[in-house]
């Protein structure tokens, strides 16, 4: 196992190096966001950042995972640093990856052409509350004609209007989603398409609301490895 955590680690620093990129999701549009936290009265969630219904700033970046032209279907990335979710100087990062709707699809990576045609997930599931949940952002449908995921279409739909997505988790292993964040992206930010925040939900997390130990150390393994290409 630990030889294949290296090769990861080590394939990801060089597919970073050679795009002079993050290894997935190379070119992204990164924006100001907002995120309000609610209460959808189903009780407490029995996480502190969660329990605390309440606005707080927020950064997306919205990718296409392999790059490829933008008309064609790709794996479409939504990646979230939450400002001060676990506290003052506390931030938290979300990555979201456009998916299936069924309760086997939703843990697998679905490519699409439109970054409102349906829903991202975090494909393997967190710990909730103590409990097992994969969590959902979920699009509102605003505009007739598709976004694509790059960055230059999806800087021109935000002069049209901002991007709504409701954030959910599995309510306690069920078929359905609970909600419990509503993110509004709106402003294009001046940073370059190859520039990421190093969004890593490892780093980042927030009491009683962290990833699963479902492939951890291989995840781990990527992030290092295209942080460090990069650099």
């Amino acid at each position: 196992m630990e030889g294949q955590v290296g090769g990861v680690e080590s394939a990801f620093r060089g597919l970073a190096r050679l795009r002079g990129a993050p290894a997935l999701h190379p070119d992204g549009l990164t924006c100001a966001a907002d995120l309000e936290v609610t209460d959808g009265g189903h009780g407490r969630w029995g996480v502190p950042w969660l329990d605390r219904p309440g606005h707080h700033v927020a950064t997306a970046r919205l990718s296409r995972a392999a790059g490829l032209p933008w008309r064609l279907p790709d794996g479409l990335g939504l990646a979230v640093r939450v400002d001060d979710a676990d506290g003052a100087g506390k931030p938290l990062d979300l990555l979201f990856t456009s998916s299936g709707r069924g309760r086997l699809t939703r843990h697998l990576p679905l490519p699409r052409a439109d970054v409102l045609a349906g829903p991202y997930s975090s494909l393997l599931s967190y710990r909730v509350g103590g409990r097992p949940s994969l969590l959902a952002a979920l699009p509102r449908r605003s505009r007739r004609l598709p976004v694509h995921g790059d960055p230059t279409s999806v800087a021109r739909a935000l002069r049209a209007g901002p991007l709504v997505f409701d954030l959910c988790a599995e309510a306690a292993g069920r078929a359905f989603w609970r909600p419990f964040a509503v993110l509004t992206v709106h402003t294009a930010l001046p940073i370059p398409a190859k520039q990421s925040a190093d969004f890593d939900i490892y780093e980042r997390d927030a009491r009683q609301f962290t990833p699963g130990p479902a492939l951890a150390a291989v995840r781990r393994a990527a992030y290092r490895g295209s942080r460090a290409g990069r650099k």
